[in-house]
């Protein structure tokens, strides 16, 4: 009896020391070349703390910041998810104890099929942790962009935007930066050249809208 009440006890404090799910940590490996390869780059070139990173997914990765925010540290993999950043946060992010985060995510979500809500929820954990470690650290949220090769997607995007757009107005730590009107066209749907050929990623006119958007508030 005394042994079976051990093995329970084992179990039980056994349990929390397992914090990430197989599937979770499958997830996150595919990730690990990319996020290694940000780290060796940002470990040659270290950038100045209190200054400005951009992170997300593939939109800030090719996202050309040199001339419009030349000192600004570039921390976006692509088809990363939100839930994907804030795992990585610490490493490509939060080191680098930035005074401003301006952040891209959530277009991929959407695609694999995450509802509107669990955009928001995504975004509400990815503030909260950055938060918590460096609590004056503002984060820009860039609207998810309209684009022709998701455009079927474009209702769940709206709705996503306008949740996380609520969410912000609570704090003055966050930002909503808008940028999806700027990005339809005349008749209302995406305008094409904005997008290279895949419709889904952005020409130099789309990066000229978003440089203007984010410099309005970014300096």
């Amino acid at each position: 009896m005394r042994r079976l009440c051990l093995i329970a006890s084992l179990l039980v404090f056994a349990v929390p020391a397992f914090t990430q799910s197989p599937k979770d940590a499958d997830r996150f490996a595919r990730w690990e070349k990319e996020i290694t390869a940000l780290e060796k780059k940002q470990a040659e070139h270290p950038p100045e703390k209190g200054g400005v990173v951009f992170a997300g997914s593939s939109t800030i990765r090719l996202w050309d910041l040199s001339t419009t925010f030349p000192k600004a540290t570039n921390s976006g993999f692509g088809g990363s998810e939100i839930r994907d950043v804030t795992h990585f946060a610490d490493r490509i992010i939060l080191k680098h104890e930035p005074r401003a985060i301006v952040f891209y995510a959530g277009d991929n979500d959407v695609k694999s099929g995450r509802t509107s809500l669990q955009v928001k929820e995504d975004f509400e954990a990815f503030g909260d942790f950055v938060h918590k470690r460096l609590p004056k650290t503002k984060v820009y949220f860039i609207s998810i962009k309209p684009s022709i090769a998701r455009w079927s997607l474009y209702d769940v995007q709206t709705k996503a935007n306008d949740l996380v757009k609520q969410y912000c107005a609570r704090d003055e730590r966050l930002g909503y930066i808008d940028v999806v009107a700027a990005m339809l066209g005349k008749d209302g749907k995406p305008d094409a050249e904005l997008f290279v050929k895949d419709g889904l990623h952005l020409s130099a006119k789309g990066y000229a809208i978003l440089n203007e958007a984010v410099g309005r508030v970014v300096k």
